[in-house]
């Protein structure tokens, strides 16, 4: 029996699309929340769960960092996916008789301009891969949905147009998570992110203090963000990714110096850099 990993959505979401290419023999779960993602990899109902933390035009996923650290898993690796939108509609559709396309409103706003020249109206759906589904049950040639090239599979739509985002570099940052993910051996020519996440004492700049552990030992942090605890406005966790290795000397000193002024510190996984990031630092520079 094949081994399970978990996504949030229907069947053809990116999410979808991103555990099939990223683990071919995994048999990928769909799930309709991230909660039940979650509770599907802590009891055992699936192996992993794939789940998307941000997206580099949309920003962070909504509560994500807040269900990481409740989750109780670890992170073991992550996952970039380019996200390439294909407008598709039933049989006998074409880029003529399409007078509306469905689409998670993030989707549709990152396809506004292509829309405007096909002469199409946005219309907002639920999710991308549920209006590509909607379009098939349909099966009228006047509505067409903005989703995946897996969702066009699976629903039997016909591609009426590939690539149809308007940024090129459109991309979402995906975590894979387990229950049991090992920290891998340290090596030091090899790339690797640490996740964390941590509340600062309440004493006076203890966040600046806090950081400059990071800052004096050369560790490059390549994400900060805050969000409130339990609807408080002065209980505040940060979530942190840093370019290190815990057996890292540098990154050694500078959690030290990080936990003497921190009131709580949760570390959710270290895992290889995906090779993402160097090649599109390479194309920015």
């Amino acid at each position: 029996m094949k081994p399970k990993i978990a996504y949030q959505g229907e069947p053809g979401a990116y999410s979808h699309l991103c555990c099939v290419e990223n683990y071919p023999d995994f048999e990928p779960v769909a799930y309709f929340s991230f909660e039940e993602a979650f509770a599907a990899v802590s009891e055992g109902q699936a192996d992993k769960a794939m789940i998307p933390v941000e997206n580099t035009l949309a920003g962070r996923v909504a509560d994500i960092h807040y269900l990481l650290p409740e989750s109780h898993l670890r992170i073991e690796a992550e996952k970039f996916l380019p996200i390439h939108h294909y407008l598709m509609g039933a049989s006998g559709s074409t880029l003529e008789t399409v007078k509306r396309a469905h689409s998670h409103v993030m989707a549709l706003g990152q396809c506004r301009l292509s829309l405007h020249d096909f002469g199409i109206q946005a219309v907002h759906a639920q999710d991308t891969a549920g209006a590509a589904k909607m379009v098939a049950e349909l099966g009228n040639t006047k509505e067409a949905a903005v989703a995946s090239k897996l969702a066009a599979q699976i629903y039997g739509l016909e591609v009426l147009a590939k690539n149809i985002e308007d940024a090129s570099h459109n991309a979402t940052r995906f975590l894979v998570m387990s229950r049991a993910a090992q920290v891998p051996k340290f090596e030091p020519a090899q790339a690797y992110v640490t996740s964390f996440v941590f509340r600062v004492r309440n004493i006076p700049a203890a966040l600046y203090k806090a950081l400059g552990g990071f800052a004096t030992n050369g560790v490059n942090m390549t994400k900060l963000e805050s969000y409130q605890l339990g609807g408080s406005f002065n209980a505040t966790r940060f979530y942190a990714d840093v370019a290190a290795h815990p057996k890292d000397p540098a990154l050694m000193l500078a959690m030290e110096e990080l936990a003497f002024f921190s009131a709580e510190i949760k570390m959710l996984g270290t895992y290889i850099a995906d090779p993402f990031r160097q090649d599109r630092q390479v194309q920015n520079s």
